[in-house]
């Protein structure tokens, strides 16, 4: 009898290492995830020319207002940024000339494709963007609309200068440059 219950307990200290191991394992696995950062979910509309027409000097996440048919348009990806920006009236910001497709299936519930939108940003944000704004030669341009991790509509607007043309011959001679000497060092590498 005593040399079941050895044989018994060997085998119970066996199971009890595999399921430490296992633990470690899959708290390993966790600890990875949880320290990527995600990337936002869905679709996302992104404004490609306001990184080549404007100087980005600060960045901010604001939340929008829409309607049921814009998310659903949204989400469909049907959203054009070019041309839009957001102005502050009445201590409130506004996107506009943001330009959001009908959705087709909405029949005659439909919302407008170019109306003013509101985005939805603290006092001190609003207060802090209103002094810069101040500023000769700032505005607010809007670089994308996408989804979060929670499945809410953001907006990543910046605070911006206009790059005079000069300033966009330059940059794109720079990374003309770059390439150039890249495709070079590439012929010399094993």
């Amino acid at each position: 009898m005593p040399k079941a219950t050895t044989i018994a307990g060997i085998a119970h200290i066996q199971n009890a290492a595999v399921a430490k191991s296992a633990f470690g394992v899959i708290m390993r696995q966790m600890a990875e995830k949880s320290d990527k950062k995600k990337a936002p979910s869905g679709p996302h509309i992104a404004n490609k020319k306001a990184y080549h027409n404007f100087e980005l000097i600060e960045k901010v996440q604001a939340g929008i207002v829409l309607l049921g048919t814009e998310v659903k348009s949204l989400r469909d990806g049907q959203g054009d940024l070019e041309g839009s920006y957001a102005r502050i009236i009445n201590d409130e910001c506004w996107l506009v000339g943001c330009s959001i497709a009908q959705y087709p299936q909405a029949a005659g519930n439909n919302h407008e494709p170019l109306r003013k939108r509101k985005l939805l940003l603290h006092k001190a944000q609003i207060s802090k963007i209103t002094g810069k704004l101040a500023q000769r030669g700032f505005t607010l341009v809007p670089l994308r609309i996408y989804f979060n991790d929670r499945g809410l509509a953001k907006v990543e607007l910046a605070l911006a200068r206009g790059k005079r043309q000069y300033d966009k011959r330059h940059k794109l001679q720079d990374q003309q440059q770059k390439r150039d000497v890249a495709r070079s060092m590439k012929k010399y590498r094993h």
